[in-house]
């Protein structure tokens, strides 16, 4: 059966790969602009942090989990960082604060899924509500301006050999460490084992609340160091930026492969499913679709990708 739920989702993403490259070639199409060498690079870069919240939430997502926090506690970070950037913090101390908050975030969630045992949806609905509503606390609703720092702001603008966009390198290589976690590690191991069959799992032995925690955590931690980046890029706090991000991660998981259920997952389908939200996007803006309507067709996207993978999980059973 596991080997099934492989090869199911290896299909889904050769499926996904398949859909991201005709997608380039129909936007190549109607847009002279989409091939433009500028446009790709900000795609990747737009991609970036998206990105690196997904390859977050895949952890949580692997375990049978879900975590509806992710573009609050990116604002939060990025509020509680900005703040101490304002007050004269050094910018490796912003940055670690940042990171921090998000990690805490991640563990509060976490302890109430694992220890408090209430469903992962409400935990961190609450969650959600109560990292947005302190954005706006602290801020008044208003954005924290940093001063001029453009050491900071490199952590976001640097070009590496002039055309890499640094955030791109964030990426590669938290996607490179993360999938190493999850194949080559017996902390990988336990997060697939705690997802394909929770009680097997702690009967042989495995600490099922302390992998869920650090699901959650790992999640939060990666929302933290997103919330920091967007921080450098816009030199400013915005307590409501992020809106929507979670829609986009989850998406781009479920698109790569890994399914809701929990238990299987890799982090080339998440950047699959990324690539394809960001692309889709970009393509959309290109041939002037309004905001309204992207938000339709993403939301459409959303329950075609749930749909598959419900799909998917039936075909498995029979």
């Amino acid at each position: 059966m596991k080997k099934l739920e492989l090869r199911a989702s290896t299909l889904q993403q050769f499926a996904a790969l398949g859909s991201l490259i005709l997608m380039m070639i129909l936007f190549s199409i109607l847009s002279p602009y989409f091939l433009n060498f500028d446009n790709l690079i900000t795609v990747i870069k737009q991609t970036s942090v998206v990105g690196i919240i997904a390859i977050g939430v895949t952890l949580v997502i692997v375990t049978g989990g879900i975590d509806l926090s992710l573009g609050s506690v990116v604002a939060l970070s990025g509020v509680v960082a900005g703040f101490a950037l304002a007050k004269g913090a050094s910018n490796f101390v912003g940055i670690l604060i940042g990171a921090l908050i998000g990690l805490l975030c991640g563990l509060i969630s976490g302890v109430i899924v694992a220890y408090l045992e209430l469903p992962a949806f409400i935990a961190t609905l609450g969650m959600m509500m109560s990292a947005r509503g302190m954005s706006l606390v602290l801020t008044q609703g208003r954005p924290v301006y940093i001063p001029n720092n453009k050491t900071f702001n490199l952590i976001h603008n640097y070009n590496l050999f002039k055309y890499i966009p640094l955030p791109v390198i964030y990426f590669a290589v938290i996607a490179l460490l993360t999938h190493f976690l999850l194949k080559r590690t017996s902390t990988g191991r336990y997060l697939f084992a705690t997802g394909s069959n929770e009680e097997a799992a702690r009967l042989s032995g495995i600490n099922v609340r302390l992998v869920k925690l650090f699901s959650y955590g790992f999640c939060g931690f990666m929302c933290g160091l997103s919330g920091v980046i967007l921080l450098a890029r816009l030199n400013s706090a915005q307590p409501a930026i992020g809106s929507g991000y979670e829609l986009d991660a989850i998406a781009a998981v479920v698109i790569g492969g890994t399914s809701l259920s929990g238990g299987v997952g890799q982090i080339s389908g998440t950047i699959i499913g990324v690539l394809i939200m960001s692309t889709m996007k970009n393509g959309l803006n290109l041939m002037h679709v309004s905001q309204f309507w992207q938000q339709v067709i993403i939301g459409g996207v959303v329950i075609l990708a749930v749909y598959i993978d419900i799909k998917r999980r039936e075909a498995q059973r029979l």
